[in-house]
């Protein structure tokens, strides 16, 4: 079960990837990027105590253009 502060959470995480136990890549495929998405990995982030995060749309022309970086408590 995971803890946030000292709250229990009834649900499990569902993080897409972590890599090498230090960034979280959290991974779409949308024409449209609802804010959602960008509280879902701000979430995952302060909720594992991890510093970086990438938010990926594969659904854009240009795969660059798709990335978004997110860093907590820096």
């Amino acid at each position: 079960m995971e803890y946030y502060k000292t709250y229990e959470l009834s649900k499990e995480l569902k993080i897409d990837i972590l890599v090498e136990n230090e960034i979280i890549l959290e991974l779409k495929s949308s024409e449209i990027m609802h804010p959602v998405y960008e509280a879902q990995i701000i979430s995952y982030l302060k909720l594992t105590n991890k510093k970086l995060g990438f938010l990926i749309n594969f659904n854009v022309p240009v795969l660059k253009n798709g990335f978004k970086r997110y860093v907590n408590n820096f």
